[in-house]
């Protein structure tokens, strides 16, 4: 193994109960006389929602808002909140919500000062490099929800919507300047957002854990994000209103979203194409196929998994952690297959080919081909 690799960590982050306070505060402090609140048209009438417009209201800051945002963002809701940002004169973004409304206002506001299209800040190779970086207006993050991590993160997540491909979009300063994370803020999710949000962080950072890439500061976040997770989803999902676990999943879902600095795997290459295709949660698709892929990798990760769950209080080895997914699964109420999910007659040739050109790929324990993929959606079910 070569004991190399290029590493960046996260950012400036105000975390704890009612931290929300400061939100014009952390405004001010990058520079932002004028920010668009981005985040997706569920939360936009919301209490919380409000509350954060009015505080930014009461500190003279306005209380720009844009909302037209997809489940599964795309490029046409990113030209939709680009041409509300210019014409409205904003100089930086709130991105607000779950992944979507965080995904979003994060390339609203790389774009913001770019003259290429999207797709060519695609994450391959150094595309990144072909960004104005004085184009891109500062950005504050505050998660609504526990799973993507995208608050954390370099790199947003925005499906095509004329191929239905998701694609990750990436440049360094796409990390947000600052981020709040107030737990009050994630009280009023219903149980299969904290379920789905929740399984998404775990699988960011289980793949991460798997990955064969170096990286030992991801790998001991990986580990202690899981057992944030064995302990505290349970508890967030029975009692929304249990402070201390909705901190701690916040928490692990930063921890997945640094860890997977170190790789994703197969648990992604097949979300994101069902996703795209399908329109499903992203968290939830990961948690139906997650037990497939662990199953697929084993001659890989035996070893790791077996530590893992050690350190996880979780007796059997391998077997036993398999068999934990499924009762965590169970117990969130998480379909069992994508056939329950709601996918019927899949276009697998389809499925196969975005799975395989996913940047998740590269990531995995065992390389992804044709056939072992083919065989893993099918297993999936």
């Amino acid at each position: 193994m070569e004991l190399i690799g290029n590493w960046s960590y996260p950012t400036t982050i105000k975390f704890g109960a009612g931290r929300i306070s400061e939100l014009a505060e952390a405004c001010l402090a990058t520079g932002i006389t004028k920010p668009l609140l981005v985040t997706d048209k569920g939360l936009a009438s919301l209490p919380i929602t409000t509350a954060a417009l009015d505080l930014l209201e009461g500190a003279g800051l306005g209380r720009g808002l844009f909302s037209e945002v997809d489940p599964n963002p795309t490029e046409k809701n990113a030209e939709a909140g680009l041409k509300v940002y210019r014409e409205g004169g904003y100089d930086g973004v709130i991105a607000f919500g779950g992944g979507s409304g965080l995904d979003l206002g994060k390339v609203i506001a790389f774009m913001s000062g770019q003259s290429r299209p999207i797709w060519d800040f695609e994450d391959i190779g150094d595309w990144w490099t072909r960004a104005d970086p004085d184009g891109i207006a500062p950005i504050i993050a505050v998660p609504t929800t526990a799973g993507t991590g995208s608050e954390v993160g370099r790199a947003s997540v925005i499906t095509n919507s004329e191929t239905h491909e998701k694609k990750i979009i990436f440049h360094p300063k796409i990390l947000p300047a600052v981020v709040i994370c107030d737990p009050e803020l994630t009280v009023g999710m219903p149980g299969f957002i904290t379920a789905g949000t929740g399984m998404d962080a775990f699988a960011h950072c289980l793949e991460a854990y798997s990955s064969p890439h170096y990286h030992p500061m991801s790998q001991g976040i990986a580990l202690e994000g899981l057992r944030l997770v064995k302990e505290n989803l349970p508890v967030a999902f029975k009692d929304g209103t249990n402070i201390e676990a909705r901190a701690h999943m916040m928490s692990a879902a930063m921890m997945g979203a640094t860890a997977f600095q170190k790789g994703l795997g197969a648990i992604h290459a097949l979300s994101h194409p069902i996703g795209a295709m399908y329109n499903t949660h992203h968290g939830t698709t990961n948690a139906v196929v997650m037990q497939p892929v662990l199953q697929m990798n084993r001659p890989a990760i035996e070893d790791r998994i077996e530590a893992a769950a050690r350190y996880l209080g979780i007796e059997g080895g391998f077997d036993g952690f398999y068999g934990f997914v499924g009762e965590l699964n169970h117990t969130l109420g998480i379909p069992k297959n994508l056939t329950e999910l709601g996918i019927s007659d899949p276009d697998l040739d389809t499925l196969v080919k975005g799975a395989l050109i996913d940047p998740s790929t590269g990531g995995n324990p065992i390389e992804m081909t044709e056939s072992n993929t083919r065989a893993l959606f099918e297993a999936c079910f």
